[in-house]
């Protein structure tokens, strides 16, 4: 096999990426500007260079063009929690496994504040957001209660996933709606951190 054979692959995943992401930030540019229902498939590939039926290659509609993401694929948060140190806390063991996907959301800081923007703006794309976390955060609560081993009935793991997707959501949206340089790490840590504490009152202003 030469090296071209070798190389080929990569290019080919590369182009792929690529594409995919003109999709999703024409898609999310243009509801932005004209509301998702005056947005057409046609407009969005036109506006990606592309041709509907290479839109279709990536995503089965309109929608799913705006609130799926490659940071959002379950699978590798499942695989790094199960592969956390068996030491730390399941609640510290989900935070570490958020870390590669905080990495790519903060990469792509503007898309994601356009993201949220649209998914404000139009209320529709929030079923579509949650269901697309139900099968991750169904496959979590099974690893959290294998590692503390309980049964699949125990209340405790899936309230443990349940409490670290709402810190998560809340530092993902203090960070794209804040104008500070503050990478989402810190928003992250800064939500773990006061779940971990028991959601201490924060002391009054003076």
């Amino acid at each position: 096999m030469t090296d071209i054979d070798h190389a080929a692959p990569g290019r080919r995943d590369r182009k792929k990426a690529q594409t995919r992401a003109a999709l999703t930030a024409a898609a999310l540019r243009l509801v932005a500007e004209r509301g998702l229902e005056h947005v057409t498939v046609e407009e969005i590939s036109e506006a990606a260079d592309v041709s509907s039926r290479t839109f279709f290659n990536y995503f089965t509609c309109k929608d799913e063009a705006l609130t799926d993401d490659p940071a959002l694929d379950g699978n590798p948060v499942v695989a790094r929690l199960a592969a956390a140190p068996a030491q730390v806390s399941a609640l510290q063991a989900v935070r570490a496994a958020l870390d590669e996907s905080v990495d790519s959301i903060q990469a792509d800081r503007e898309l994601w504040r356009l993201r949220l923007t649209v998914i404000a703006q139009n209320p529709a794309l929030l079923p579509r957001l949650v269901a697309g976390n139900s099968a991750t955060e169904q496959a979590m609560v099974a690893v959290v209660a294998t590692r503390l081993g309980v049964g699949p009935d125990h209340g405790h793991p899936p309230l443990v996933v349940a409490v670290a997707g709402a810190a998560f959501r809340t530092a993902l949206l203090r960070w794209a709606a804040g104008d500070d340089a503050r990478p989402l790490h810190d928003f992250v840590d800064e939500a773990f951190a006061a779940v971990a504490a028991g959601l201490p009152d924060p002391p009054s202003p003076s």
